[in-house]
């Protein structure tokens, strides 16, 4: 039978084997094939990682001994041989998941060296100073990532030794420091762990390895994966590359760079180089790195061949590239390459401009750009009037744009913290690394004091959309005493400060925002996407301002007005209160007419800012107990407005609180109690239609709404209510107004019994939010006590109350569907839920025939994309 096989040679593999040898293993493959100047090496694929687990975190024999076959393969090409004192080989040990996630696991470099097999590289380069830099940095970097002693440990010893002698730089140490300080890292490493820093070169192989499969279930891999919507199952593979180095002199160096620029998206290669320095020096943002134009006048041969290699990778896989190279001696090595990540008005810009060169079709080019990357550009910017009148602190490299306010944090916990409290934070820190992922999901922006544009902090921040300004050297943080100085001023935690990653500037205070507009490359692919759609899209929207903002947006229409939102006005509240505390019929009538002319005006104000765009109104649906006040003090004070006495009034509020709201005396069951209450408001939506036909010249067609049906009986005798009302009103008019009646399926018995409803029905809307609820039993507003160890220990592949459960709930809704067409094929369906802006959700909604999905004002845009690209996955 013949073995399964876990290990490949670089030459063994393509680009379109990525699921197996990871996003890097295929791409190094790739240029292989291609004929680029990578390294030879050899891939342990993602099988293995996941076998490792299966096996209880060990790696099996059989894998072991195709791993010692292909390094056997790499020392014969390579002529060197791993330990071997007179040639040495090194090799990298690097994670490569099959989606990017930089900065989240983990690297080896300059695996191999030993006390004695560094005296070999230092005969064989006859350069000692090189020698031993590699082998300081190698037990750093081992022991950090394998052996897991604390980073600050060695770096205390490296700037207790630069600052003995009076230096700045790593490259002014001596081979003689470099010697004093490997001994001290050895001991570190003794009173750390209990034994000596490996000697076997294949030990350390091995334990690489491990260390390499170990990260792909770290803290920080972990929450960028939910962070990102990536899979936990898919494993890492681990690449093992013999290493070229760029620390070898002058003649030497390393650098990173984009075929494109990933901030604007502009046309011209963008990235930085560091000469003289290994790879981790220009992401770590330990030194200042050069922009990359200058290569031409360091080393012109190597920069026309490395802008050659460029646009070959660009025009090979069609997609903007993120490249690492390294420059040995005066030869271009290519380490890496990988499609680049980008900011939401990059993605825009490259996908448009590819596609007006031809290089790819409109619909890649929707396939290009994730809908929740389009939330970067729907929000403010700075007021161009505020920055002038506001106090510049300091000046950074614009690292990723936008606009962020927020209190001056420095540790990733404080950070949570704060938005606990709801508070908006700025990370700052000197520099970023993987362990601050959480605080950089959770802050509003980040700042850091030392890196580049290709620093760990850029290239995260660019990739969530969080605006970012790096390299600010103008400030001095220390993250110990939580300050940071500017100009002998000090600022400290819970100061706010206002970023603009768009120029780099610091501002001292809260900088005032403006909305950002819908144009140029943002309108053009949205209205790709419109082309392709067959979604209709609407809005959740309460009152004008919201609707206004949603047309601006694209909305098609309403789908989900909640009236229970207009009630809450300080100029109304009184009189809903009247209303539910009174006695009888007649008063609450009394109160209810009172409340007739506002929700008359905030009907014609909808209608108005939709134009004759569709608006379906979902009749009152909270219970009346959240009307109320709960707090003696409050309900003193409303005793002395209404006239009543205290202890009755106590009384009256305490007979309508409920063990549990949420399957209480809500919704339709309302108005089968005080049907006088959806009297009221639909006498306010047919009489505000009819004004504007008439006055305004806007046809209106409403589409009243019952929510939580769950019983035909209930729906028939509202449908009747609602008749009852609106015909004799349209009558009296003397104009044609037509008018929709339908229901929210949220409860589970109203999607069991749809072709029940149906028949009266005109149209349905999934209300997903209380559905979720009450199918699997969780209460929305206690979930969150308990939903993050679900999702930790894959209960839950995602929150089922931001993407639709489409197993359990979703089941229902093709249910319902089904159901409901069965009986009137012409059926409205709709999704009026959170899920309505949510993509996978919005897919769903496509794949199960829906009209439309609804969702809120800001991810009307998401929704137009999402639906679009869901056409064109599911062709």
């Amino acid at each position: 039978m013949m073995m399964k096989q876990y290990v490949y040679a670089f030459e063994e593999g393509c680009k379109e084997m990525k699921d197996l040898l990871g996003g890097k293993g295929a791409n190094l493959a790739e240029m292989k094939k291609i004929g680029l100047p990578v390294p030879d090496g050899f891939t342990i694929s993602t099988e293995a990682c996941n076998q490792y687990y299966v096996d209880g975190k060990k790696i099996a024999a059989s894998i072991v001994q195709q791993i010692e076959a292909k390094l056997v393969e790499l020392e014969e090409k390579t002529q060197k041989k791993l330990g071997d004192t007179g040639n040495p080989l090194l090799v990298s040990v690097r994670s490569g998941a099959v989606i990017s996630m930089p900065g989240m696991m983990d690297t080896v470099l300059n695996l191999g060296l030993n006390d004695i097999s560094v005296e070999g590289l230092a005969a064989l380069t006859e350069n000692q100073r090189f020698a031993y830099d590699c082998y300081r940095r190698f037990i750093q970097m081992f022991s950090d990532v394998v052996l897991e002693i604390p980073k600050y440990k060695f770096d205390r010893v490296l700037e207790g030794q630069k600052e003995a002698k009076g230096i700045e730089s790593d490259t002014e140490l001596t081979v003689e420091d470099l010697q004093s300080i490997i001994e001290a890292y050895k001991g570190i490493v003794k009173t750390e762990m209990g034994f000596d820093f490996p000697q076997a070169p294949k030990e350390q192989l091995m334990m690489a390895i491990e260390a390499v499969f170990n990260s792909w279930n770290n803290d920080r891999a972990i929450i960028y994966r939910n962070y990102n919507e990536i899979p936990h199952d898919l494993g890492t593979a681990v690449n093992v590359q013999s290493m070229v180095f760029g620390n070898m002199g002058n003649t030497s160096g390393t650098g990173v760079a984009f075929t494109r620029n990933p901030s604007t998206g502009e046309a011209r290669l963008f990235g930085e180089f560091l000469m003289n320095a290994q790879g981790e020096d220009v992401v770590a943002g330990i030194r200042t790195p050069q922009k990359i134009d200058e290569l031409k006048d360091v080393m012109p041969n190597v920069y026309e061949e490395f802008i050659n290699v460029s646009n070959t990778l660009e025009a090979h896989y069609r997609d903007m590239q993120d490249i690492e190279f390294t420059v040995e001696r005066g030869k271009l090595y290519m380490l890496q390459t990988r499609t680049g990540k980008r900011t939401a008005f990059a993605a825009l810009k490259v996908a448009v401009d590819m596609e007006e060169e031809g290089v790819i079709s409109k619909e890649e080019a929707l396939m290009r750009i994730s809908p929740q990357q389009l939330d970067q550009l729907l929000h403010p910017t700075f007021n161009e009037q505020s920055l002038k009148a506001a106090e510049l602190l300091a000046k950074g490299l614009p690292a990723s744009p936008g606009a962020a306010c927020g209190q001056v944090v420095f540790h990733s916990e404080d950070v949570i913290k704060y938005k606990d409290k709801g508070l908006k934070t700025i990370l700052v820190r000197t520099e970023t690394s993987p362990e601050d992922i959480e605080g950089m999901v959770g802050a509003e922006g980040i700042l850091t004091s030392r890196g580049g544009m290709t620093s760990h902090a850029a290239v995260v921040a660019r990739g969530m959309g969080k605006c970012c300004v790096a390299g600010c050297g103008e400030i001095k943080v220390s993250e110990d005493e939580r300050v940071f100085v500017v100009n002998n001023s000090v600022y400290k935690e819970g100061d706010f400060i206002s970023l603009d990653g768009n120029t780099g500037n610091v501002y001292l205070g809260q900088v005032e925002t403006v909305e950002v507009g819908m144009t140029g490359d943002f309108a053009k692919v949205l209205g790709w996407a419109d082309d392709v759609r067959t979604l209709k899209i609407r809005t959740n929207a309460d009152n004008p301002m919201d609707s206004e903002t949603a047309v601006k947006f694209g909305a098609e229409g309403i789908g989900l007005c909640r009236t229970e939102h207009m009630f809450f006005d300080e100029e109304r509240i009184l009189y809903v209160r009247q209303m539910i505390l009174s006695s009888t019929k007649d008063d609450r009538v009394n109160a209810l007419d009172k409340l007739l002319p506002f929700q008359k005006d905030d009907f014609i104000g909808i209608y108005q800012a939709m134009g004759e765009r569709p608006v379906t109104i979902r009749l009152l649906d909270p219970p009346l107990h959240e009307f109320l006040p709960h707090k003696d003090e409050d309900i003193q004070v409303l005793s002395k407005e209404l006239e009543v006495p205290f202890d009755i009034l106590k009384t009256k509020v305490m007979s309508l609180s409920e063990f549990n709201p949420m399957l209480g005396h809500r919704g339709c069951r309302l108005a089968i109690t005080y049907p006088e209450i959806y009297e009221m408001q639909v006498r306010a939506i047919v009489e505000a239609a009819v004004h504007c036909k008439k006055n305004l010249g806007i046809q209106v067609d409403p589409e009243i709404m019952i929510p939580l049906v769950g019983h035909l009986k209930e729906f028939t005798i509202l449908k009747k209510l609602v008749h009852d009302i609106a015909d004799p009103i349209i009558k009296e008019s003397g104009i044609e107004l037509s008018y929709k009646v339908g229901t929210m399926i949220e409860v589970p018995r109203a999607a069991l019994i749809a072709d029940q409803i149906a028949e009266h029905a005109d149209f349905f809307s999934f209300g997903t939010n209380d559905l979720t609820q009450m199918t699997l039993g969780f209460s929305r507003d206690d979930a969150g006590k308990f939903i993050g160890e679900y999702m930790k220990k894959e209960v839950f592949e995602k929150d089922p109350f931001e993407s639709i459960d489409q197993t359990g709930v979703g089941k229902l809704v093709k249910m319902a569907a089904e159901l409901g067409r069965g009986v009137k094929s012409d059926l409205k369906l709709g999704i009026c839920g959170e899920h309505g802006g949510e993509p996978k959700s919005i897919e769903f909604c496509y794949k199960t025939d829906l009209n439309y999905v609804s969702c809120s004002p800001f991810r009307v845009p998401i929704a137009r994309l999402a639906a679009a690209q869901a056409v064109i996955k599911n062709k």
